[in-house]
């Protein structure tokens, strides 16, 4: 069943779910492909499935954790180093990237149930910017990297949509 935004659900939990509803479609992207078919470079960049969710993580681990002063834990990047965080390194399996957007995903949700809508965080900017901003960048984050997943999958299998329709 696909994730929804409520109705009628108050700002915080809304922002919320919009966000989660999207991290879930990411994932669904993934579901039923190869370990060649989630690397295969898909444009002339080398864009592919599994760079685009560590890339995710490292925004989620960013955004949510970074700028609120929080721990990030180990990254499996260099922010320094450009586009570190869209590639997937011959050493880094499947599994270790979904960890990684996992325990991202889980340290983001931790800082999104502790702070208010209004409390302030620096962004990598040194700007101030409260969680009510974040959450609505990376769900925009979120949602703009799925249309892109969407349209890796297409290329590879065919599959489009942002659900399970069966």
């Amino acid at each position: 069943m696909t994730k929804s935004v409520p109705f009628t659900g108050d700002e915080k939990d809304s922002l919320y779910a919009a966000l989660d509803r999207h991290r879930e479609v990411v994932l669904w992207k993934l579901e039923g492909l190869d370990d060649e078919q989630l690397r295969r470079p898909m444009t002339p960049s080398g864009t592919n499935l599994l760079g685009l969710v560590k890339h995710l993580g490292g925004a989620e681990l960013g955004w949510f954790c970074q700028t609120f002063g929080r721990e990030t834990g180990p990254l499996p990047f260099d922010f320094e180093v450009d586009e570190s965080d869209m590639r997937v390194e011959p050493h880094e399996s499947t599994a270790d990237i979904l960890r990684f957007y996992a325990r991202a995903r889980a340290a983001a949700d931790r800082t999104i149930a502790e702070l208010a809508l209004e409390d302030l965080g620096t962004s990598y900017s040194g700007r101030a910017v409260s969680l009510r901003w974040v959450l609505i960048h990376m769900t925009t984050e979120t949602t703009r990297h799925a249309g892109h997943m969407d349209i890796l999958r297409e290329l590879i299998d065919g599959s489009t949509g942002d659900h399970d329709r069966s």
